[in-house]
């Protein structure tokens, strides 16, 4: 068995390390959330965490690890006896991203089924993650359809399988932690909130402290186990004061006025619900015990509110996680109550991971309102219709809801919640032979194709005589996430501001879409006499939403250039995921300028997209009383079809957007 990396050989990271060990003392503060970039010790410290919960003693050979103090009357393999108990370590169970449904809830055992007849319930990883860790790294790449079973079991405490006949019912409260890294893209709001505290992490700067976690690594490499033997003293330590935190627990006193700081805060904080006042209650609550006292002083309550809010205080995918903290002390200080009229501005236990919170920088952007300019900006004003200057960056109009833009036919690519595809999980449509190994048995056909066979196989008993040749494959049709590009038309005659102001309010309404719907974006734009890749695909929409922000315009309009370099970021993307199908989003007035024949170029370019039978949609920004139509021209080449900015909106009139068709070239 390997070694496990000590928790308090881990350098730095105090906030994260405070986190997890305040789950540790109570696991009813809700789990952690850590989010930063790649190589910060996040999955080392979640793994090492597992050595220091206490153990727990667990009813003999069940297989749910019941309390035999409290035994679930409901277990699968009760009722039990009592007395019959044994004592082991808490268990930190990994869920991959790439995890079946059964393997995560639990399902039939086929063979016993069809073989002799039984029913019988094989638990899965929720079963063994109860009263132990459930650890999902790179959580923001799970499948929704594993999502929504987290989203139960950390709801009720439990996890309910109903298949195939079987319906079983067993306790499932386990300590989540999560790992992920904010480029590859967000979590689903839902499962964001049933994290009770969230942590940012980031590599020092200081070159000292790299040094020193340099030193600590190689160390342990070249022998774990003389290494972890070093800070075995320190690791004891830390163990027997989460014993001693767990103990105290019980006899903290949460006071009216750490009560009344704690719902000021989420209250001007403006969080939704009330799951983050009682995060903080418990929060602050823990921090009291870890630091080995029973009563809540205002320095938890600060403490709580920097672990707790950050991530509930989004308003939107975009916004920047974290907290001002001088509007936080300015309401602790307003609502301060008996116990701790003082906040201490530099709060914290001692020991291990006993540090601060790491706020973000306030994520509104300062300026006039109007504009983010880049320094290299150049004047504003009314833009000539082709060949003008470039133009400060203009913000964005309010995101809208915008109707759902699908690709046609049935796809392969990966999970998600745009088009129609084939998968692996989703509603049952049929069966049918296997085409290699057997992934999702259709219990139904199978049974019906071995039936006849019972008597020339000289069945005799309960079970079935079922061979290779009955085995059906269950088909399944759900929904799969799409390479969504954008590109984007940013040249002069798209320059007046009111004008780009809605383009980029409907772009980044596309965008929140393609963030719930779990979708790729890239983003191209053209101006003046060329094309860029401001983002290459990427499943991080902030991304995308940042890069738009800070989009200049002005001069000419190669359409052409957009077209081509839009082409060839699909070429290759489609080396890489050929799997998923790419949804071009062409936002245009239509107009070509520059160079020889623009337009006919134009419409040589859009017609190798009609000839790859990419799907396509051209949203027209055209304005004025006087129009070419050039944009739905455009859309006949594309193959694709044409939308305005009006009928883009979800409560326009229904009908107008449809699916992207495919057109013959």
């Amino acid at each position: 068995m390997t070694t496990p990396f000590p928790f308090t050989a881990v350098v730095g990271q105090d906030d994260l390390r405070l986190a997890l060990l305040l789950n540790a003392v109570s696991p009813a503060v809700g789990g952690v959330l850590v989010r930063g970039e790649k190589g910060t010790a996040k999955s080392t410290a979640v793994r090492a965490l597992s050595a220091l919960i206490p153990t727990l003693d667990v009813v003999s050979g069940c297989r749910f690890s019941c309390d035999p103090g409290s035994p679930d009357p409901g277990c699968p393999d009760g009722p039990h006896e009592p007395g019959a108990f044994e004592t082991r370590a808490a268990r930190m169970v990994e869920l991959p991203v790439g995890a079946s449904e059964d393997r995560l809830v639990g399902a039939l055992d086929i063979e016993r089924a069809l073989s002799e007849g039984v029913k019988a319930f094989e638990p899965g990883l929720l079963a063994d993650a109860h009263r132990g860790i459930l650890y999902v790294d790179e959580v923001n790449l799970l499948h929704d359809h594993l999502v929504d079973l987290l989203l139960d079991a950390a709801a009720m405490g439990a996890s309910y399988v109903e298949r195939e006949g079987v319906s079983v019912r067993h306790a499932a409260r386990f300590l989540l932690v999560g790992t992920m890294n904010p480029e590859e893209g967000e979590l689903r709001p839902q499962l964001l909130d049933r994290f009770g505290l969230t942590v940012e992490v980031a590599a020092s700067r200081e070159p000292d402290q790299r040094v020193e976690v340099v030193r600590r690594r190689l160390a342990y490499d070249d022998d774990p186990a003389a290494f972890a033997a070093r800070w075995a003293e320190e690791e004891a330590a830390v163990r027997a004061r989460i014993v001693a935190a767990r103990e105290l627990l019980p006899s903290v006193r949460l006071g009216d006025g750490a009560l009344r700081q704690i719902a000021a805060t989420c209250a001007a904080f403006e969080v939704d619900g009330m799951r983050a006042d009682i995060v903080m209650a418990r929060t602050a609550t823990a921090l009291a015990a870890w630091a080995g006292r029973t009563d809540v002083l205002a320095e938890d309550v600060r403490q709580a509110a920097l672990l707790a809010l950050p991530h509930r205080r989004r308003r939107n995918p975009f916004d920047a996680p974290g907290l001002d903290e001088d509007k936080l002390d300015e309401t602790l200080e307003e609502f301060g109550g008996s116990d701790d009229d003082d906040p201490d501005p530099d709060p914290g236990p001692d020991g291990p991971g006993g540090g601060g919170g790491q706020p973000e920088p306030d994520d509104a952007p300062q300026g006039d309102g109007d504009t983010a300019a880049r320094p290299e900006a150049g004047e504003g004003g009314q833009p000539q219709p082709s060949g003008a200057g470039e133009q400060s960056a203009v913000r964005a109009s309010e995101p809208f809801r915008t109707k759902v833009l699908s690709v046609p036919g049935i796809g392969e690519g990966a999970a998600g919640r745009r088009s129609r595809a084939r998968t692996e999980h989703g509603r049952t449509t049929g069966a049918r032979r296997p085409r290699g190994a057997l992934t999702k048995l259709h219990l139904a056909a199978t049974v019906q194709a071995a039936a006849p066979h019972q008597r020339a196989r000289g069945r005799s008993g309960p079970g079935l005589v079922v061979r290779r040749d009955d085995l059906r494959q269950a088909t399944r049709e759900g929904r799969e996430g799409n390479l969504v590009l954008f590109v984007v038309d940013a040249s002069g005659s798209m320059a007046a501001r009111q004008r780009m102001s809605a383009v980029k309010g409907a772009v980044l309404s596309l965008l929140l879409d393609a963030y719930q719907r779990r979708d790729k974006v890239g983003l191209v734009t053209f101006r003046g006499t060329d094309a860029d890749v401001a983002l290459p695909p990427t499943s991080s929409v902030d991304a995308a939403a940042a890069r738009l922000e800070t989009l200049p315009t002005g001069g000419r309009t190669p359409l052409a250039a957009g077209l081509l370099r839009a082409h060839d970021v699909l070429r290759v993307e489609r080396l890489r995921d050929p799997a998923r199908r790419p949804l071009v989003v062409l936002v245009t007035d239509g107009r070509a300028t520059g160079g020889p024949e623009p337009v006919a170029l134009a419409g040589r370019a859009a017609r190798l997209f009609a000839a790859d039978g990419v799907a396509s949609v051209v949203v027209d920004c055209e304005s004025g009383p006087v129009r070419l139509g050039l944009a739905g021209r455009l859309a006949d080449e594309l193959g694709g079809t044409a939308v305005t900015l009006d009928e883009l909106r979800a409560d326009s009139i229904a009908g107008l957007v449809k699916d992207v068709q495919r057109r013959a070239a």
